[in-house]
């Protein structure tokens, strides 16, 4: 997509009034830096403080209802010609997931509107009460997070990592793209982008966003009502082809 799905959830969070303004701002500054120069590691670990801050002690309700309000601000910003590598992928026979630092509920409701097999997201850990406690329960899929969810996936699932593909436009993911036997860049940052260039990997470019998704996003807004977070704590199923070789996306 274009940008962060972590701004939209930063927007919905500040127009609902969990957010302070100076915390929006800087997010918000970190989010211009990101588009510019990649993700920053410093950055990201200050944002995630702030976020299992803001995320201590608030009821799971609160935060499923954020759900249909960000994937709405999400599917607009998706790259038809990403949808296009998922379907020939999916033509192909090979089964195709999200994997990405979002909220583990939001990552699979995105896979399953997509016409994906599901998705792997950031889980976090649900007290007896019903309430977020602030803590991970898993990895941070970030980095060499990824690479430990991918791996225990692809165990789990009889995939083939080195057969498989994998995209991303940030520098940070060069675990989850070396992880791969076929790692993509897709409009990647300038230290991707060398990367790629030196070790002779597909890159793909494309800016054109499209609006096709919008009612898309309006109609998927009532179907994942009460759906989501509270599956946070808990393992959900997700559909699986029985292929050796998958495709996975940032």
């Amino acid at each position: 997509m274009a940008g962060s799905s972590g701004m939209v959830w930063a927007r919905v969070s500040y127009e609902s009034g969990r957010l302070s303004r100076r915390v929006m701002s800087r997010w918000a500054v970190n989010h211009l830096r990101y588009r510019l120069r990649g993700a920053d590691d410093a950055a990201t670990a200050q944002v995630m403080a702030e976020v299992k801050e803001m995320l201590t002690g608030m009821p799971v309700s609160e935060l499923e209802e954020m759900g249909p309000l960000v994937m709405e601000g999400v599917l607009p910003r998706i790259y038809p010609r990403m949808l296009d590598e998922v379907k020939a992928h999916r033509d192909a026979g090979r089964p195709t997931f999200i994997i990405s630092a979002a909220g583990d509920d939001l990552v699979s409701e995105l896979a399953v509107t997509l016409g994906m097999d599901g998705g792997i997201g950031t889980r976090y850990e649900i007290s007896p009460d019903g309430r977020l406690t602030g803590e991970l329960d898993g990895p941070f899929m970030y980095g060499e997070g990824k690479v430990v969810a991918m791996r225990d996936f692809a165990e789990r699932h009889d995939i083939d990592l080195a057969e498989s593909f994998a995209y991303s436009d940030s520098a940070s993911d060069l675990p989850m793209l070396r992880a791969v036997g076929h790692p993509v860049a897709v409009n990647p940052d300038v230290p991707l982008a060398t990367v790629a260039r030196e070790e002779d990997w597909r890159v793909l470019r494309f800016e054109q966003l499209g609006r096709k998704l919008t009612l898309a996003a309006a109609g998927l807004a009532a179907a994942i009502v009460g759906t989501g977070a509270a599956l946070m704590h808990r393992s959900r199923p997700r559909r699986t082809a029985p292929a050796r070789r998958a495709s996975v996306r940032r």
